[in-house]
């Protein structure tokens, strides 16, 4: 079979699987479940180049294979899905639809930037960067489950307003050239606690209210 298959990458793989699964679930209306899996997606992309990074005879075309197929799951994982999520709860009419599309377009140009980027420091140098080149598209795995809290806290309306200001502006900080230092360890634990609360706080709530776009939108 063609592909290297080892445990470096099972972690990418079960990311891949959670987004799937959560597309399904969001096509559906479970939305508070469809969050969950972008939140454990999150959870898995976060520690698979920890886990990578053990391996230490890896062949130079297992590494790129590696690079390769984290940024090809991260654009399902963390472009199409939270696009495709969205979308489902509501993000409708003309400008919605062009938030949504500028959104996807900001985390593929920053995908395709990283794997230059990245393929031509490992010629060079081993090890993990220590800073990343605008917002990491594995943010959103962070920021959209406490954005989706809000729907339990305010007006339709207005949630369906910073639904999209937030998603413009973390498309646009996706291609936004500036250092980020990555979080170590304590700041990643962190990090979990505070999604995994979020998400078990909107698991708790009984009372979500599907969207609707204001008129102006369309």
């Amino acid at each position: 079979m063609i592909g290297f298959y080892n445990y470096t990458v099972i972690l990418t793989y079960m990311s891949l699987a959670s987004s799937v699964l959560g597309m399904i679930l969001a096509f559906n209306g479970h939305f508070r479940l469809a969050i969950m899996c972008l939140a454990l997606s999150g959870l898995f992309d976060m520690f698979d180049g920890k886990v990578a990074r053990t391996k230490k005879n890896r062949s130079e075309d297992e590494k790129m294979f590696g690079v390769q197929l984290d940024s090809l799951c991260d654009v399902v994982c963390f472009g199409f899905y939270p696009a495709i999520l969205c979308y489902s709860l509501g993000m409708r009419g003309y400008v919605a639809i062009a938030v949504i599309v500028f959104y996807v377009t900001c985390a593929v140009i920053r995908l395709a930037f990283f794997n230059v980027l990245e393929i031509n420091r490992q010629k060079v140098e081993g090890g993990a960067n220590k800073f990343y080149h605008g917002l990491p598209v594995t943010s959103i795995a962070v920021i959209l489950p406490i954005v989706f809290l809000l729907n339990f806290m305010m007006s339709i309306e207005m949630f369906y307003l910073v639904l999209v200001f937030t998603f413009a502006i973390t498309g646009l900080a996706f291609i936004i050239d500036f250092k980020l230092r990555k979080p170590n360890n304590k700041e990643l634990f962190i990090l979990v606690i505070i999604v995994a609360v979020v998400v078990i706080a909107s698991l708790n709530y009984r009372n979500y209210v599907m969207i609707h776009p204001p008129t102006f939108f369309y």
